[in-house]
């Protein structure tokens, strides 16, 4: 590990995350500057991140994005900002390359891009993880957030690939917390159907499929998925057949089930909602 301090500073937005803050912590611990951008947490994620030596700022939570874009406001101590979430964490390989990137990075990038792994009963899930693409690593004054569910970053320069992975343990706090997160998420998503439709909803489907830049790409399919109707089935064909989750054993099996459940709750939530809309308007 580096003797000295990597010139990086280190943001983890939480929300009573008393749970998994202390291992992300130790896996930022080469970092001199760390942030810990909390939404009112009613647990010990303070008193941790107190006592780790974080600078803490407390604000209430309203939408993903404005949350994100807040927290980049800090008074960091080095240009280039990591973005983490309490569940992730960062192996001394992408430590190492992020050390000699932001040596080398010149003043026309912003971000750096990097890859996710995500973890389901002990696997990682090579073939099942739908997005496994991340801006993390940025220039706050060059970048920003947009959208209030699954928030896409925006970039004022170029944006380049690293090779190391982070990882991510989405379950680390037991199912039951999973299930009641994706009921929200899946509210949130059913919300921006319904707003997309009554819009219009602004998509490309050559952005969806050629764009460069791979958040792009991500927001414009998802704004065609929305449209589709057997989106559950449609999901799972993607999932098991085209990204061959299959190969991931048992848990790609049980994760693609958990998938689709959750893309039956938004097309769920997203008829009720509609109906209620009709029947207000009527």
């Amino acid at each position: 590990m580096p003797t000295d301090p990597i010139p990086i500073s280190v943001l983890l937005l939480t929300k009573n995350e008393e749970h998994d803050l202390p291992d992300c912590l130790e896996s930022v611990s080469w970092s001199n500057d760390v942030h810990v951008f909390d939404s009112i947490s009613t647990d010990r994620t303070i008193e941790i991140a107190t006592n780790a030596g974080a600078t803490v700022t407390e604000r209430a939570f309203d939408n993903y994005a404005a949350q994100r874009n807040a927290a980049l406001q800090a008074a960091f101590k080095h240009d280039w900002v990591l973005i983490l979430d309490a569940d992730e964490r960062v192996p001394p390989g992408l430590r190492d390359e992020m050390a000699r990137f932001v040596e080398t990075a010149g003043p026309g990038i912003s971000a750096a891009r990097m890859r996710r792994r995500d973890f389901f009963m002990d696997r990682w899930l090579k073939h099942a993880q739908i997005s496994p693409f991340y801006i993390r690593l940025v220039r706050p004054v060059q970048v920003r957030y947009e959208r209030e569910i699954n928030e896409v970053l925006r970039t004022d320069g170029t944006v380049v690939d690293l090779k190391e992975p982070f990882d991510h343990f989405p379950f680390s706090k037991g199912m039951e917390v999973w299930l009641a997160r994706h009921d929200r998420y899946s509210t949130m998503e059913a919300q921006q159907v319904i707003r997309a439709r009554e819009g219009g909803g602004s998509f490309s489907i050559w952005k969806a499929f050629f764009a460069k830049d791979f958040n792009v790409r991500r927001f414009n399919q998802k704004e065609i998925f929305y449209r589709m109707p057997a989106r559950p089935l449609i999901k799972w064909l993607y999932m098991m057949l085209g990204r061959g989750a299959w190969l991931d054993g048992k848990p790609g099996r049980r994760y693609v089930a958990l998938q689709v459940m959750y893309e039956r709750m938004i097309v769920r939530k997203t008829r009720e909602m509609d109906a209620a809309s009709r029947a207000q308007s009527a």
